[in-house]
């Protein structure tokens, strides 16, 4: 029944914050956090079945990043991330999430476990569901002997294989972090995702796989990014040069797009991509107390959809964040979502 508390009978608590970047702070808190202080990584080699093209032979390859005897936590971002989340001294390229070190995920107090999503290397042309993604980090941790993490901290797909991960896996998990990630993919998005392969396909077709790929990428920016960022951002008026009209966000796309090409190959790319849109899990599976963060301004995941994840958890807690950053506000707006972060990790018990 509802409450005065909690008027529409939601197990959770709506928080909303108003989102400030503080990039200074930032960058002094990393500055003053040293690497990692150890770090490995490896293959697992292992038969998965995945759920819609059959058992298959894979290779999972991970990283392990932290204090060897410290609490686990499972870190997964989007389809283009992969095993290397932050910096150690045996890898010292910046990771994805480089930007949380010592604030939302900190290397000297846990012990941090990443993979490279099957089908990343584009080794597999054929569906594949992020329950697959689950049941492959589930395979890593038999192999490498470690019964149950503390946290998945999953953000946009890997949102997505966090909440496969608990309906799937409940024993191996005490809780579990979404942030932009629901239990199935939104109509508008998924076709946003369709015209992103369809272009991908056209460059292969017509034997520039670069420039489809290229633009590809540029279309899911938008999709990432908000109308508010790009007025603000690229408000200055259109160029003519020989006849040609170029528009002020156009460096800013192409720059994009050149960046992604040699990331992902356009199989793994399409893939992935559909993985999102197969993506189905039914929330009152996932036992595990979850911590859900939304972002008002996400146009890939829309609020809707993450407030009706929450209010079908058994044990959710939702935060709803504002940033024009949109989708990407996970990778960009570092103190708000280190700041959640923390406390649902302290939470657990």
């Amino acid at each position: 029944m509802p409450t005065s508390s909690d008027p529409q009978g939601w197990n959770h608590r709506l928080q909303e914050v108003e989102l400030s970047v503080q990039h200074a702070s930032q960058a002094a808190a990393r500055s003053e956090t040293a690497v990692a202080p150890d770090a490995e990584r490896g293959e697992v080699a292992c038969r998965l079945a995945l759920r819609h093209a059959g058992t298959r032979d894979v290779r999972i390859a991970w990283e392990l990043n932290g204090v060897a005897d410290a609490p686990l936590l499972i870190v997964a971002g989007g389809i283009s991330a992969n095993r290397h989340a932050l910096a150690s001294a045996a890898f010292p390229e910046a990771g994805w999430w480089e930007d949380q070190r010592g604030l939302g995920i900190d290397p000297s107090r846990f012990r941090l476990l990443s993979i490279n999503w099957i089908g990343a290397d584009g080794d597999i042309d054929a569906p594949i569901d992020s329950a697959d993604q689950a049941d492959a980090v589930a395979a890593v941790l038999d192999a490498l002997q470690l019964p149950q993490a503390l946290a998945w901290i999953g953000s946009s797909y890997g949102a997505m294989s966090g909440l496969q991960f608990a309906a799937r896996h409940p024993e191996r998990l005490r809780a579990l972090v979404v942030i932009s990630g629901a239990h199935r993919a939104h109509p508008f998005a998924s076709a946003w995702r369709a015209l992103q392969r369809r272009i991908a396909a056209l460059g292969i077709e017509s034997g520039d796989e670069n420039a489809g790929l290229s633009l590809a990428r540029q279309l899911a920016i938008l999709s990432y990014r908000t109308p508010e960022e790009f007025a603000a951002r690229f408000a200055e008026a259109p160029t003519v040069t020989d006849d040609v009209v170029r528009v002020a966000a156009e460096d800013y796309l192409d720059a994009c797009g050149a960046r992604f090409i040699g990331r992902m190959p356009p199989v793994a790319y399409r893939r992935l991509s559909e993985s999102i849109d197969l993506h189905r899990v039914d929330p009152a599976q996932v036992k595990a107390p979850t911590t859900v963060v939304a972002i008002a301004e996400d146009r890939l995941v829309p609020l809707p959809d993450m407030l009706d994840l929450s209010s079908k958890l058994p044990h959710s807690e939702l935060h709803v964040l504002r940033s024009h950053y949109g989708h990407d506000a996970f990778l960009k707006e570092t103190t708000a979502i280190a700041r959640v972060l923390r406390a649902a990790i302290e939470a657990t018990p």
